[in-house]
Order: C-alpha cells, then structure tokens, then sequence
C-alpha cells in the first residue's frame, strides 16, 4: 500500500476518494524545509552550498510520513505540478533519506496532475517519473539568490537607514514602480483644456450627441481650446451656423473574447470585478482546486487540453446555440518563454457544472468560479459583431465641424455569458446611435445637455463653464477639463505592470504585494497602493547605491536566466556566482559609508523634489519655521522626513512629499499665549501646545480621535482635544467621572473609594467624549462594574465554530479588540483584512493557525500533549 503525499490535508481528502484504500494518502502541510535565517545558509565559499533545516511546524508531519513508510515501503510524490511543488518533493525525499525512511529498496515516484479528478489522478498514477532536477536547480537558484539579496542587503537597510525593515530581489523592484509612480503624480503639471459638445435631434425626434472636431476649417486636437475664451467663441461659431449631417459612415467589426485564464489575469480580473486582493483570490482558487472544482491554479499557460475544448463547445451549443459555436476551436498561444510554467490554463474540471450546479456555500468561491467558468466559455465562443458608425455634422462654409461615433451589437456572441474588466473608462464609441441620414438637417435638441453633465459637476468632475454657454440654448456645451496625472497603481494593475516587465512569477505576484503591505513601505487605500515614506526612502536609497539589482530588465532578465536554468539550458552555480561577485561588492562599498553620507547623498538625489521653488522666490532650503535653519534630509523609525538643522532649538519636519503634503505641520493659531500646532508623528496626527523647551521637554499634546480629518481641524477643535480629560461630574458615590480618548479608542474612568483601581468603560462614538452627559455615564460605568469580564473586559464570544484542528483542540473564529482572529489552543492568528469571519473554513483556519504558530515557534508548544495524536489523525484521514 504505497505513501502517497501531497501538501495538504484538504487535497489528500479528495486524491483519497479517487484512490480508495489500496493508498495511504498524507499530507506534507507546504514546505517541508527552509533556510535557517542566519549567516551561512548559503555557503558563497562552498560553491553556493545550501544548509537545509526542517521547520519546528513541519516535523511532525515528516514523523508521520516516515512512520507510514515503516508499514508501506513505497513513496509517491504528488506535490504541486510546478517549480515549488518539484521543489517540495524533493525537499521529503532528501528528508526521509537523511532520517533512513527511505531505504535502498523503497522505490520513489513522482507524479504531477493539472486538476484533482479521477482520470486525471489514475491517469498520473500510471505514468510516475522522477524528480525533475533542473527545476529542482532553479528553484534552489531562486531561494539562494533571494538569501543572498535579503540577508546581506537587509542589514545595510537596518544600519543606513533606521526603520527600514528588508528588501528583496523582486520585492524592491516592485516597490519601486509604486514609488516611481508617486512621484510620476507629485511631478505632474495639469494642463486646462476645453472641449466643446452639442446635442442634435433627428427628424424623428431622437437626441444624440456630438463632439467639435473642426473649428476654422482646421482640425481641432484634443487640447487646442486652452480657455473660457476660445471655448466661448467656439460655442458662437457653432450656434450661429446652420448644420446639416455630411457624412454617416457604417462600417463592420469584430470583438474577440479574451483568452482565458492564466494566474495573473485572473487576479486581475478578480480585483476589478470583485475587489479580491490577490492573495485572497489565490487561497480562493487554491480552495477550489483542492475540491476538484479547476485546474492547477499557478500557470502561465493559455492553452487548453482538446478535450476540455471539445467539451466547451458541446456545452455551448446545449445552452446557446449552433450559431454560438465558431466553425473552428480558438486556439491560444501560450506566453510564457519556459514550458515548465506553462501548464494548461485556469478552467473548470467539468465544463458542464456552472456555479449553481455546484451550490458552494462560501461565495468568495461561488463568485469567483462563476467567473472562471464563463470566461472559459466565452473564450471558445462565436465573435461578436458589431457595427461602428461615423457621423460627421457640419456647416456649409466647411467652418465647423462635428463628430458622433457609436456602434450597433449585430450578433452578441461571447459577449452573451462574459466581457472582461476594464481598468481605464469606457470608451465614449460604445455610444448607440439612432438612425442617422445623410444630407439631413441637425437641429439642435430641445432638450438641454447642462442636465446630462449635472451629475459630473455634483461629483467634482468635469465642470460645465456657464461664461461659455448661449444663454437661451443649453444644448451647446463648453465643458473646462485639466489633464490628469497617471493613476495609482490597484493590485490588478501592478501584476498587469510586473507581468509586462517580467518581473517575478504568477505564483510569487501575491505574496509579494502582501509582503510590501506587510512591511508598511505601502498602504492601501480605496484599492491604490500608496507608497508610505519609509518605502520612498528605501526605494531612493536602493536607486543609488543599488541601481542595478532594483533596474527592470536585470530583474526581467535574471528571470528569463533562471529559466534556463528550469529547461536545462545553464548551470545554476555558475548563475550564482557570477551574481555573488557583483553583489557582494556593492554590499562592501555601501557598508563602508557613514549615515551622514548616505543622507547626504540621498538630500543631493532627492533636491529637485524636497526642494521645489516656492512661490515667493525664498531659497526653498530655508525653514519656514524658524526662518534661520536649513532643511536637510533625516531619518526615523518611521521613514524618511525633511527637519530644520537648527533641532532642538527648531523643531519643524515635513514629509519628503513636500511643502504642503499630507504629514506636514501646519500652525492652528496662539491660546494663552502659546502656538498650537497641528503635527504627524508615529502614530498619527495630533496636537500640541508650544514646543519644547528645556524647561517643558514634554508639551502637553493629544492624538485626533478615529473619523477626525486633519483638513478639517482648526484652532477651536484643537483646544478642545487639549482640554481633555473632560470632566463630567461627581458620582452619586462619589469620585470624579472623566472622559477621554486612550490607546483603544474613546473611553469613561471612575474611582470609588473602595477600589483598588479605576474602572473604565469604553464609548462607541467619539463625539460622546465632548457630549455624554451625567446620567449616560453613570449608567455605562454600572454596567462596566455589572459585568467587568475576563480582565475587565467581556470574554469573546466565537463568533463560528469550525470544529477539530488535525493536531486535535478546538479552532474558532473570535472577535477581539483589534479585529477577528482564528483561535487554536494558545495561539491566536488574525485574520486578514480581505477575508470575513463567516467566510473562514476549517482548512483556512487551520493554515493561518499553522502559519503563525511556526512565526512564533509556539506550535509545538500549543500541540495536544498526546503525542500519539497527529499519527493517529493522519491515519485515520489517510484510511
């Protein structure tokens, strides 16, 4: 009865089901060993020797494995059909050799399937091969190189720049687009321009509307019309002409589905439809494939197997129609330059169960197969074909000009079941037209175009200029327009981006966009990754002193090398070498430079934009503050900031944003005969009452409760939060009752004479700091002594059971102070943002259970103390 492993317990379930009992089926829970975080993992003296060490977490597993080999002496290897599942495999196989549980006579298979279903799982079974070693080659490349960038690089960042936490080979890289982006923003110069629209009416009675295209017999560019000016006499040139249709131009086109799924499109696709990060849409998918519901979820592969193709198209022709088939199956070319990566595209198992066939439960898994299943539809679908029409209006003189395009869907085709995301706007042609004549009149409309932009005016768009508008027709428009800055990158447009410079893999793109999120260099905010100032300035630092290793194309390159490596095509060691001989000689040239000149070198780097010219002529370098110092680069726990030379006697910082930005202190007025000053610090925005003086090194200050703006703050406000504690009156029994705003939000404190300490009851509202009154605040502090709870807080409540942890102990889903977490034995691991407490599954929970006991080195210790229990477990979910 051969060992057969795989990573997870949720994957050994299924692959059970289809083997039955004639296997003992186990799971490895991930990887099985890693580098030790410690000098000499890699050996660069040893010819790049690797020190291997199995995790704390995983050694339990390894045990059961090795014990189910003592009764079964065969091993099969049916981790992930990629670089990392190869790499796992080979990872148990050198761990079970080295702890003699595979012998001389055990013979070892390996086995990889694209989807989790019987023929594919029987199929595999019957064509076992070995351990593919040059994959194998470029995944220890891979983790090799990433040891030698982060661990040598990392400690330069901690000693060089205070607050800075890592870097990475394609972390810093993909940090730096979001930098450079953010300046790309900061650096832009909008530009008004004008344009001009009117609104026409058919003899029929039917509106559409126009755009100026021709204006003093010359073709008008975008943005020709700079003012209200030249747009106002635009608008005179075309209300007093007489205009009649010139041309109506109808001309046939086709549309294409979009091909269908690889990683990165579908992370993409899954941010813009959804809001998925794309970590979460990867657990989600990874959920799904475990349950046999699609294929392997990490491919940069487009093609499909002829069979699913086949069956894609009889199931398009069940449900739409003959008509919906194309004559011939769409054929898709695969991108990715490594046939290794290159498996079969993201597509359902069974082409015939769409999502409410499947009735899953958890809709982050409804949703987002839903997705996958009508994008494989459509992709193999008729195309839809359309009709895009040209109508060009205009006077007589040959003076003005119009233009209204459109198009008319003839035959919906794929367009039926799915159309792709976009990340830009719509375009304005998908406008439909009425019935348009040629050599008609164009009168304008009697009905009025202000109202149809009425909506972008309230919204803080493009503003309708009424100087530019006759006023007794409102169906011509002169609309005021400024050109825009680049947008911030979302989630789905960075994979876009790194996809395009070939930068990392699909199946790293997740984790290391968590991973700059993690490490606070990047904040997400309404779905756009904004660079925090710590990111700037680590990212400005790299561009310097490490210009090469954070550049696209030797990043892009690497990647393309490491594929050879995987193909066969070169030596991995030599690989390594030639980076190591570079490398290490930037990290001795850096690590030989004083703070003070890295600083300096960053301030002359970074002048042209910590130093912009003001408007008044001042020397930029000058402090506005105390008028005498100069400004100079600094730097924190926290990041980069600009601060006065004359510190401490000064006390002035900004942000390396520049003069102006969000972060900068800005003077709320005097009280007292003190300055009260709005500030940003570590944890925030806040107030405070002068500044420091050897006499009053501590001023007194006071942080913005949550929901407060800093925009909106003033003088009045912030006295107010200064004034705090509120007062709010005596007990009834005695003692003060004050209010407050603490480290956890809003909150009451009273003291009775026969308590040892104060007793504090939290308040929901922040207002009820300034505004609860007497009565209210009795009563909170009744209940709060009523039922003061574990600690003097309400024990939480789990908010879902999910059952048993394979190790044994109970698992759960509570909500604590700081958000909802996963509960197993003594460790507690919180949840992501992106995922909800109902949508948590016993394999989830279990992973982030996991992951964070092994973080803590703390799962050994929260283990049952049976320590027969995980054997027993596994066996029984193996039987």
């Amino acid at each position: 009865m051969p060992v057969v492993v795989v990573e997870s317990p949720a994957k050994a379930k299924t692959i059970n089901k289809y083997l039955g009992p004639d296997y003992t089926v186990l799971a490895s829970y991930g990887h099985v060993r890693d580098l030790p975080p410690k000098d000499g993992s890699v050996d660069t003296d040893d010819e790049f020797s690797m020190k291997w060490e199995v995790g704390s977490d995983s050694r339990k597993h390894v045990k059961a494995i090795a014990d189910a080999l003592k009764e079964d002496n065969a091993l099969i290897l049916a981790t992930d059909p990629d670089r990392e599942g190869e790499a796992i495999s080979w990872h148990l196989q050198e761990a079970l050799t080295k702890r003699r549980s595979i012998k001389k006579d055990t013979p070892v298979s390996r086995v990889t399937f694209n989807a989790i279903t019987k023929d594919a799982v029987t199929e595999a079974m019957q064509n076992p091969r070995q351990v593919d070693m040059p994959l194998v080659e470029a995944y220890l490349a891979r983790r090799a190189l990433d040891y030698l960038v982060g661990f040598n690089l990392s400690p330069v960042l901690w000693r060089k720049l205070p607050g800075a936490k890592s870097a990475g080979r394609v972390q810093s890289v993909c940090l730096r687009l979001i930098v450079e982006r953010e300046m790309e923003i900061e650096a832009f110069k909008p530009v008004e321009y004008w344009s001009v629209r009117a609104l026409f009416e058919t003899p029929r009675g039917q509106t559409y509307e126009a755009r100026l295209v021709t204006l003093a017999g010359k073709k008008l560019d975008k943005h020709d019309l700079t003012n209200a000016t030249q747009a106002e006499l635009a608008v005179q040139a075309i209300t007093s002409r007489a205009l009649s249709v010139t041309s109506v131009e109808a001309k046939p086109a086709a549309r294409n589905p979009s091909a269908p799924f690889m990683t990165s499109t579908l992370q993409q696709e899954a941010s813009r439809k959804f809001g998925m990060g794309a970590r979460h849409a990867m657990q989600v998918a990874q959920r799904l494939y475990e349950a046999g519901y699609i294929t392997y979820m990490r491919t940069d592969g487009i093609d499909m197997a002829p069979e699913a193709v086949t069956a894609t198209r009889d199931v398009i022709g069940d449900r739409y129609g003959a008509e919906y088939v194309p004559d011939n199956p769409r054929m898709y070319k695969n991108k990715a330059k490594n046939a290794q990566e290159a498996h079969e595209c993201i597509r359902p198992t069974d082409m015939s169960r769409d999502a409410k066939t499947l009735k899953l439960t958890d809709e982050d898994q409804r949703k987002l197969y839903d997705l996958i299943w009508k994008r494989t539809i459509a992709c193999q679908m008729a195309a839809a074909r359309l009709e895009r029409t040209t109508v060009e209006i205009g006077s007589a003189d040959g003076q003005v000009g119009l233009r209204a395009t459109g198009q008319v869907v003839m035959f919906d085709g794929f367009m039926r079941v799915y159309e792709e995301g976009r990340d830009d706007v719509a375009d304005e042609d998908d406008k439909r037209l009425p019935q348009i004549m040629q050599g008609d009149p164009a009168p304008f409309a009697k009905a009025s175009l202000r109202d149809q932009f009425a909506k972008a005016t309230s919204d803080g768009g493009d503003r309708v200029a009424k100087e530019a508008v006759i006023s007794d027709n409102e169906s011509v428009l002169a609309l005021q327009h400024h050109t825009q800055p680049p947008p911030r990158y979302t989630e789905a447009t960075l994979v876009k981006r790194m996809e395009e410079l070939g930068i990392g893999r699909p199946s790293t793109y997740a984790s290391i966009v968590t991973t700059i999120q993690d490490r606070e260099y990047v904040r997400k905010d309404k779905n756009r990754l904004i660079p925090e100032e710590k990111g700037r300035i680590v990212t400005i630092f790299l561009l310097n002193f490490f210009r090469q290793y954070v550049g696209y194309e030797f990043t892009a390159t690497l990647e393309e090398q490491l594929d050879d490596v995987s193909a066969g095509g070169r030596d991995y060691k030599e690989l390594l070498s030639k980076f190591w001989r570079d490398f290490s000689t930037a990290i001795g040239e850096t690590s030989e430079l004083r703070i003070s000149e890295v600083l300096d070198k960053l301030d002359e780097a970074l002048a042209p934009q910590l130093y912009p010219p003001r408007e008044d002529g001042s020397d930029p370098r000058i402090c506005p503050k105390c008028g005498a110092g100069q400004l100079h680069l600094k730097t924190s726990r926290t990041g980069g900031f600009v601060g006065c030379g004359n510190y401490p006697e000064c006390t002035y910082t900004r942000p390396i944003a520049g003069e102006g930005a969000q972060g900068e202190e800005r003077l709320l007025g005097e009280d007292a005969g003190d300055e009260i000053w709005l500030k940003s610090g570590r944890f925030g925005p806040y107030v405070q009452r002068g500044e420091p003086t050897p006499e009053n090194k501590k001023p007194p200050r006071a942080s913005l409760p949550r929901g407060w703006s800093k925009d909106d703050l003033d003088l009045e406000k912030a006295l107010t939060l200064l004034s705090l504690p509120r007062q709010i009156g005596d007990h009834p029994e005695g003692g003060m009752i004050t209010s407050n705003f603490g480290r956890f939000g809003p909150y009451l404190m009273h003291q009775l004479a026969d308590e040892a300490k104060p007793v504090y009851a939290n308040l929901k509202d922040p207002n009820d700091v300034f505004e609860i009154g007497m009565n209210r605040a009795v009563e909170l502090l009744a209940e709060k002594r009523a039922n003061p709870g574990r600690r003097g807080q309400a024990a939480a409540k789990p908010l879902k059971d999910l059952g048993e942890h394979p190790d044994g102990g109970a698992i759960q889903v509570l909500d604590g102070r700081y958000g909802p977490y996963v509960k197993w034995e003594k460790v507690n691991a919180t949840l992501p943002k992106d995922i909800k407490p109902e949508d948590v599954t016993l394999e989830m929970a279990v992973e982030l259970a996991n992951e964070k006991a092994a973080k803590k080195g703390s799962k050994k210790k929260a283990a049952p103390k049976k320590k027969t229990a995980p054997k027993k477990t596994t066996k029984k979910a193996a039987s």
